[in-house]
């Protein structure tokens, strides 16, 4: 009913800045305190004619003394309308003008500035029913907005920001009423109940949460049934886990599908390896170009955990070329991870398009690949389903390797050399293109999900060079993005750490530390990520709901403070951090830890039944309380080798722990036994008689 009443008000109000408004002329002065920054983002408006001033508390000082509305424009560096808006609004001095005689403008890097973006972002939301990037909104002089949207063209643009100018001048306290009621609105949408009631997981009905998912299965091309499609690989993780676990064939044929048409999609950088952030079509077919950090760390993560349930080559080849990608185009000599690369790149004629910098022309293949036009034309399918627009095609996959070898009556080496040599004369054919622009920032929470997915695939593939990159990546967060009073920056670029971290910092790295962990054995990455919770809950816990809250004690509220408890894209912080709190009170016998995960999960159960795929994290995180979960304590001189052996499985409901010696944490004390090698099998620190072959241990899980 609340969200009702906001938008009936945001309607009236939206109505009465659409009447004709006098012509107003404007003069300005050009001062763009944008040149300051570091954000590619903010850079790449630093010389807009927009006097634009980054987020920061003089800005808003600034706005409060003035007394002048402000425009707070958010975006970033690969967002492909962003650069639309710019180009037609942003660029144009006639624009510019209008912005700058009446207002303070701010622009702000959503992935520097999370914490800003939630705020407005629920705001947009709530005014108009839809929200995205790039997010612009005017808003009084003390940050409350009264009005935004999404992509304006500029005519648009100019007569909303004129009109409601206007108003400010005419009524003003009917923006500041207006205010109010959108301020209650957004402190509303994110409100957590404290659940005290008793709750039995192990009675929990899991079957209507299935149902649930099912409905919205796309059983022709994965996925769920929507355009545009994005992957949604926490939802999929979930999923993989439940159709072993309930042994639901519905479920695995719709795992494996989706995992496929991925795969096979132009979503996936058939050549140069990688995902793209979605599909704009149901087929996943014609991609919005960007290339996200975080989409492939966590793809990385779920294509390998499927390959040790199906042993799928194909999943093997994603992984690995998605990890070549990374290598060669989001990876620093410091072993940090870059954030993204840009939906647009040059055209021959030097425009900023979407997506010239991976399609191809029937010509240009046919000039490339000479005399295996043919079989490549048939592989990606170059003909009316694989053209996009303008003569182009985006490559795309329909056939099994097994067709294709009969179909044209060759050997598996030998389309296996074909597609090694396809892939490397097509990349270096594009790489004499303009490659889209790099955002060469570094994210600490985005590098704690890659840092996982190098993890997970090292454990799925026993490559010792993604442990190597994981191990660099660890020390890299510890030496620069971990400070001395334990807390994280947010942010890296240029040798330079910047801004205070969010939640979603302290959960992601935590539970990339407790990943390396279970396969390192050394205990310095399972206390770092035990010191990291114990800091999250002294400086963002919610003592009235036992959640925590986005941004630290130590920075300025933004309206109000959010908790971010809806699993997206990426998981919600709250519900990462409810894993390592769960993982943390076995490993150190913690009943406080126990009791925080086990709260939060409570607070959320009533969302979570009525809409599961919002919540596909926290689902995981319930799973370990309906079934049993296990704890993998491996003791003896050949503990290593033999956790590398356990992590070849899929084994989800479970922790290891493990020590070369003897060792004083809970799970480990008392256990060694000199000359020996003993794998315990527990639940809740009760374990059977220790074997010593792997396989034994297997077994005592799966009785």
């Amino acid at each position: 009913m609340r969200y009702l009443v906001i938008l009936v008000i945001a309607a009236l109000f939206l109505q009465s800045c659409n009447s004709p408004k006098k012509e107003i002329v404007k003069t300005h002065e050009f001062t763009n305190d944008l040149i300051h920054e570091t954000s590619p983002y903010l850079l790449q408006h630093a010389h807009n004619p927009v006097n634009w001033k980054p987020w920061n508390s003089e800005t808003l000082e600034e706005a409060k003394n003035s007394r002048k509305l402000m425009i707070i424009s958010i975006g970033y560096a690969a967002c492909h309308w962003c650069h639309v808006m710019e180009r037609e609004s942003f660029e144009d001095s006639t624009v510019a003008a209008v912005m700058n005689s009446d207002y303070i403008s701010v622009k702000v890097d959503r992935e520097e500035r999370p914490d800003v973006d939630q705020v407005y972002i629920n705001a947009v939301q709530l005014m108009t029913g839809n929200a995205g990037w790039p997010l612009n909104v005017i808003t009084l002089p003390d940050g409350r907005p009264v009005w935004g949207g999404t992509y304006f063209k500029k005519d648009d643009w100019i007569q909303a920001i004129e009109q409601i100018q206007e108003l400010y001048m005419e009524e003003p306290q009917k923006l500041r009423d207006y205010a109010d009621k959108l301020e209650e609105g957004i402190k509303s949408i994110d409100l957590i109940t404290l659940n005290e009631g008793e709750v039995d997981y192990k009675q929990f009905e899991v079957k209507p949460v299935m149902n649930r998912f099912k409905q919205s299965f796309d059983t022709l091309y994965g996925g769920t049934r929507r355009a545009p499609k994005f992957m949604m690989p926490a939802n999929l993780d979930y999923l993989l886990r439940m159709s072993i676990e309930e042994k639901d064939s519905e479920i695995d044929e719709h795992v494996r599908l989706s995992l496929k048409k991925m795969a096979f999609g132009g979503v996936y950088d058939q050549i140069g390896g990688g995902f793209a952030r979605y599909s704009v079509d149901e087929r996943w077919h014609v991609p919005h170009f960007e290339k996200m950090l975080y989409d492939n760390a966590q793809l990385v993560s779920l294509y390998s955990d499927a390959y040790k349930v199906y042993k799928d080559p194909l999943y093997q080849e994603i992984v690995e070329e998605t990890l070549v990608f990374i290598e060669r185009e989001l990876t620093n000599t410091e072993g940090a991870f870059y954030s993204s690369l840009d939906a647009d790149s040059e055209t021959p004629e030097g425009e900023l398009e979407e997506g010239a910098y991976y399609i191809y022309t029937e010509d240009e293949l046919r000039s490339e690949l000479g005399t295996d036009f043919d079989l490549f034309q048939s592989y990606y399918n170059i003909n009316a389903f694989g053209k996009w627009e303008n003569g182009h095609y985006v490559l795309i996959r329909t056939k099994e390797d097994s067709e294709i070898l009969e179909e044209f009556s060759i050997s598996e080496e030998t389309l296996k050399a074909k597609k090694e040599a396809w892939k490397s004369k097509l990349l270096e054919f594009r790489n004499q293109r303009p490659k889209p622009r790099l955002d060469d920032k570094t994210l600490t929470s985005w590098n704690g999900l890659m840092l996982k997915g190098y993890v997970d695939a090292y454990k799925a593939f026993g490559n010792e060079s993604y442990l190597n990159t994981a191990l660099k990546n660890a020390s890299f967060l510890v030496a620069n993005q971990l400070k001395e009073d334990g807390s994280l920056f947010h942010s890296y670029k240029d040798g330079k750490s910047t801004i205070n971290g969010y939640l979603e910092d302290y959960a992601a790295v935590a539970r990339g530390f407790l990943s390396l962990y279970e396969v390192t054995l050394d205990l310095k990455w399972l206390e770092h990520a035990r010191e990291l919770c114990d800091y999250s809950i002294s400086h963002f816990m919610d003592e009235s709901t036992g959640m925590f809250f986005f941004t630290s004690d130590e920075d300025d509220e933004i309206i109000t403070r959010t908790i971010e408890f809806r699993d997206n894209v990426i998981p919600a912080s709250n519900s990462i951090m409810a894993h390592n709190l769960m993982i943390l009170s076995h490993h150190y016998d913690n009943q406080e830890y126990a009791g925080i995960a086990m709260q939060m999960l409570k607070n959320v159960q009533n969302e979570m039944e009525n809409y599961p795929s919002g919540f596909p994290n926290w689902l995981n995180l319930l799973e370990n309380y309906r079934t049993k979960y296990y704890e993998i304590v491996v003791v003896g001189d050949e503990a290593n080798s033999k956790v590398e052996e356990l992590n070849r499985n899929f084994l989800p409901g479970s922790l290891i722990a493990g020590s070369t010696a003897q060792g004083e944490l809970p799970l480990l004390k008392g256990r060694y036994q000199p000359g020996r090698t003993l794998i315990y099998v527990c639940v809740n620190n009760t374990c059977k008689l220790p074997v010593q072959e792997t396989s034994k241990a297997l077994e005592l899980m799966n009785p």
